[in-house]
């Protein structure tokens, strides 16, 4: 197992250095430090002096890969690349265009986040699978198509109508939560209700149909007929073979977003004015913030590649076989 993981790890690194590269190439090469600096400053006419000036407090005015003016180790360190995309490797984020440390940022913002994710995961990924194990139960009926209806109707609903619809029934109508806010401890329960009942509802629609899709697909196998022939109730045909056996295509769309949990939701934490990682994102993306948004694409790609690592792991605790493969 532990040669299995080292592996796995192995192959993972190239992955992450081909990310930091293209990032890097994004950033600096197509977005040169000029580009950022006209940007920032937000001028018409923005003087060559008051752009020398940006990046020189910014540690842009160094050389991209190699500063042929410095002496040893300094060629390679002395530049834009190690400043800004090498150190990201050891989770050195340096400071925001407000002089705030970000990594500081991050641990104080990814609380709320997971406070939010994580009964959204957890509650969304029970009901979507009990409402679509019932479906697969009543496959062919009224109850079925009915169900498939519903979640076809909820798949072409968008996001922003929940959160928008939720807003104004629950919080402005009914006045049974706080339309927006946050607050440290227990008390931030009453802001987190509703943004994860509506996480929760917007993902029932695509979540129930691909689970109903996997359990009918699995019981169209040989091994279902086979206890079925040998008088096993439906009830137990469905949970103790059906669901088991569909578990590694579940474990693929579940494990692989638990550490992208971490990463917050864009949406709904800026809608409902929740401090965690996804409004700290886009906060940055709206005031231009280079250097938040390259720790949290940095970030994002780290969790993802670990979360596919987890699904591998995953594999080989559902199913062995997967591990002599």
């Amino acid at each position: 197992m532990l040669s299995y993981i080292l592996r796995r790890i192995l192959y993972a690194i190239p992955i992450l250095v081909g990310v930091n590269l293209i990032t890097f190439a994004l950033f600096f090469v197509v977005n040169t430090p000029d580009d950022m600096a006209r940007m920032q400053l937000g001028a018409k006419r923005v003087t060559p002096e008051a752009i020398a000036k940006w990046k020189a407090e910014r540690g842009y005015d160094r050389p991209l890969v190699w500063n042929a003016a410095a002496a040893g180790t300094g060629r390679l360190t002395q530049t834009i690349f190690f400043e800004k995309s090498a150190r990201l490797f050891v989770f050195d984020f340096g400071a925001a265009e407000d002089r705030r440390d970000i990594a500081t940022e991050i641990r104080a913002r990814m609380g709320p986040s997971l406070a939010l994710a994580i009964p959204v995961f957890l509650v969304g990924l029970a009901v979507n699978i009990t409402f679509a194990l019932g479906m697969a139960f009543f496959r062919a009926s009224a109850l079925d198509f009915a169900g498939v209806v519903l979640c076809v109707a909820m798949m072409s609903i968008s996001t922003l109508f929940y959160i928008i619809g939720g807003q104004y029934l629950v919080s402005k109508l009914w006045h049974l939560v706080p339309i927006s806010g946050y607050d440290a401890g227990l008390d931030a329960a009453k802001f987190l209700v509703l943004p994860a009942a509506i996480g929760v509802l917007s993902g029932i629609g695509s979540g129930s149909r691909w689970y109903r899709t996997l359990f009918l697909e699995e019981m169209g196998k040989d091994y279902v007929r086979t206890a079925r022939a040998k008088g096993l109730a439906e009830t137990a045909v469905l949970f103790r073979h059906v669901l088991k056996n569909a578990m590694i295509p579940i474990l693929t769309g579940a494990v692989v977003v638990i550490p992208l949990l971490f990463m917050g939701s864009l949406l709904s934490e800026s809608f409902f004015g929740i401090p965690g990682l996804g409004s700290y994102t886009i906060e940055a993306i709206q005031g231009q913030d280079f250097a938040v948004v390259r720790a949290m694409v940095f970030i994002g790609s780290v969790l993802y590649i670990a979360g596919l690592l987890l699904t591998d792991l995953s594999y080989t605790l559902v199913d062995p076989r997967v591990r002599l493969e």
